[in-house]
């Protein structure tokens, strides 16, 4: 539960205390730019769950077992932070995991397996083509009760109609294996919220910061703004509109994934932008500030805290954080990275 613990001076707003978030999607691509963007996420957050599409992707158990531990030397300082892993789903997965090999992954932190559709974001060539080639893997994955995490959108459709265009899989997927946990990553359609919220209770959706707060407009509608770039784009008013309600709710199918993607400064300006939005230093007082505007910041713990560690049977978190109302200027460039906000100011800060 939320614990407001002080007034601020002018009675508006109100510290609050809640469990230690946890971020259900989130990249940190490796090497130097892994160790520069890891501590964003782990000085607040208690677990993320990390993305294997790094080049080469992690496939194996052995490239599960050693990503976690760059993650987890990357976090080291804060010791609260446990990265969560997944493996990229491909036909060689048939090949590289059975069921024997997917238990003893979960003994080191692996939790789900990430199905990207070829072409449809960054490191995704090597994406799938067709679901039916991976009903093997899935028959291992509902065996092992390992979550499929989808990034739902077909490639071929228009940019503004590929989720909506996948839906019909995702469908048919669940239909095949009934037992099997499955998240719609990263949410951004109307379509798309009304399919998860059919869908039995083994379905679920995780939401962005950014497509809560975002639409077209903030990308296209002036000058481009090249760090609002991201896949799935952001959509029409209508469509956040439909992802706030979900959220807004409390609706326990609908949890957080920051889907924090970092691209250094050169990859997003320039003629072939990079799709990514870095979030990771604004989360929690980004989404304070949003839910807090709409009078609901007494649902924020459970979407970032509670709805996501149940649907991944995880234990919720003991530890706490304290929202503090208080001004949060956001740095113009970390680690050659500019952040979503970048140089604006936020009303709270995290604390503990």
């Amino acid at each position: 539960m939320v614990k407001y613990v002080r007034c601020t001076m002018n009675g508006h707003n109100t510290a609050i205390s809640l469990r230690r978030p946890d971020d259900f999607h989130l990249h940190v691509r490796q090497e130097s730019l892994l160790r520069a963007v890891v501590p964003a996420t782990a000085r607040v957050f208690g677990r993320a769950l990390i993305m294997p599409n790094t080049l080469p992707p992690v496939a194996t158990a052995e490239q599960v077992e050693k990503y976690r531990e760059q993650v987890r030397q990357a976090g080291a300082a804060w010791p609260h932070f446990e990265p969560l892993m997944s493996f990229k789903l491909s036909e060689q997965s048939i090949r590289n995991w059975n069921l024997s090999d997917v238990l003893r992954a979960k003994e080191r932190g692996l939790v789900a397996a990430k199905y990207y559709p070829e072409g449809a974001t960054t490191n995704s060539e090597d994406g799938v083509r067709d679901a039916r080639a991976l009903y093997p893997i899935f028959e291992v994955m509902q065996d092992a009760d390992l979550v499929l995490a989808i990034h739902g959108e077909d490639p071929a459709a228009f940019c503004l109609d590929r989720e909506s265009a996948f839906l019909p899989v995702l469908e048919r997927i669940s239909r095949d294996f009934p037992r099997l946990r499955i998240v719609l990553e990263h949410v951004s359609s109307r379509e798309g919220v009304e399919m998860v919220s059919a869908l039995p209770k083994t379905v679920a959706a995780t939401v962005t910061l950014h497509h809560l707060v975002l639409t077209l407009d903030d990308v296209t509608g002036g000058l481009l703004a090249p760090h609002h770039f991201c896949k799935p784009v952001v959509k029409s008013p209508e469509d956040r509109d439909s992802l706030r309600a979900a959220v807004f709710s409390g609706n326990p199918k609908f949890f957080f994934g920051s889907d924090s993607a970092p691209h250094l400064k050169e990859s997003k300006e320039n003629a072939h932008g990079s799709a990514g939005i870095y979030t990771a230093p604004v989360l929690m007082p980004a989404l304070a500030e949003l839910f807090s505007s709409f009078g609901v910041i007494d649902r924020l713990e459970a979407f970032t805290s509670s709805f996501g560690a149940d649907f991944y049977r995880l234990p919720r978190s003991t530890d706490r954080i304290v929202l503090e109302p208080e001004p949060f200027t956001v740095p113009g460039e970390l680690g050659g990275v500019v952040p979503f906000r970048a140089g604006e100011t936020l009303g709270w800060t995290v604390n503990g």
